[in-house]
């Protein structure tokens, strides 16, 4: 086993432990023992520790026993830390391409994957400091995600299809078990934790005793999830925002591991059965 293959073996055990609040002690050490590998590989340099250093300092202000300030100031620093991460703007992360870029179907835009190391570290900083993100297991939690997963892919893939940006391409590229991996452990798993565990819940909370306060908590976390998707368009925007609505729905049903389940039911269905990520016209 290369050095590379085990920095990404530890990360998703690490990331598929965080679901599980009683094995947080190996989730931080297997997160550390990925992320040592990664510097040893060479895929962070000591730039990465600056970063690392800022999501403790915010972990430490948010603390409840802070004074509010500190507490309003921590967040504030997990936020900008979110989106720097989130667009790939900190230094020392060398994130590996795996792909591309290259079309996965004749007719599609070229498509780049990365493993992203920078990232995931909001998605991993949620789950392991803030208390608040609704987590629950069992059946029913896998069950509705799923299912609000599908309905949610048959309108947001549906408004790609009806707008000319997707075709059906059924296909299973030689990178689909480490697109799927990738997606549900770190990709889905890091935006909802963002998006439904830390901003819908926060303003769920706040607006609990308003009337409709949970349908605007949800339209709010939906309409910021699609903007990030602005550089891919309008279109990805609008298709983007319908689908947050539905993993904004799958989290109050079954909390954060429905609202995972419901993220990547949707990709999934996206990436093998229609044009990926769209068609290039």
């Amino acid at each position: 086993m290369s050095l590379t293959t085990a920095v990404w073996t530890i990360i998703f055990l690490a990331a598929a432990s965080l679901f599980w609040p009683r094995l947080r002690a190996l989730s931080v050490g297997l997160l550390g023992a990925g992320y040592l590998l990664a510097l040893m590989a060479g895929l962070l340099d000591w730039r990465a520790l600056i970063a690392l250093a800022l999501l403790l300092a915010a972990a430490y202000a948010i603390a409840p026993q802070r004074a509010r300030p500190l507490r309003i100031a921590g967040h504030g620093m997990f936020v900008a830390m979110a989106l720097v991460l989130g667009f790939h703007a900190m230094p020392g992360f060398h994130n590996l391409r795996v792909f591309g870029p290259a079309p996965l179907t004749p007719d599609a835009v070229p498509y780049t994957m990365y493993l992203n190391l920078d990232k995931p570290l909001a998605g991993f900083w949620l789950l392991l400091v803030w208390p608040a993100v609704c987590l629950r297991r069992g059946a029913w939690s896998w069950a509705r995600g799923l299912s609000i997963g599908l309905l949610t892919a048959v309108v947001s893939l549906g408004l790609g299809l009806v707008l000319g940006k997707l075709a059906f391409a059924p296909k299973w590229p030689d990178l689909a078990w480490l697109w799927m991996l990738n997606k549900l452990l770190v990709v889905c798993l890091t935006e909802e934790a963002l998006f439904r565990g830390y901003l819908q819940e926060a303003l769920s909370r706040r607006f609990a005793e308003r009337p409709h306060g949970e349908a605007f908590a949800i339209g709010v976390a939906a309409a910021l999830f699609g903007v990030v998707h602005a550089p891919a368009g309008l279109v990805y925007v609008l298709a983007a925002g319908l689908a947050g609505v539905g993993y904004g729905l799958a989290y109050r049903q079954g909390g954060l591991q429905a609202a995972v389940l419901a993220h990547f039911a949707l990709n999934l269905v996206h990436f093998t059965l229609f044009t990926y990520p769209m068609l290039a016209s």
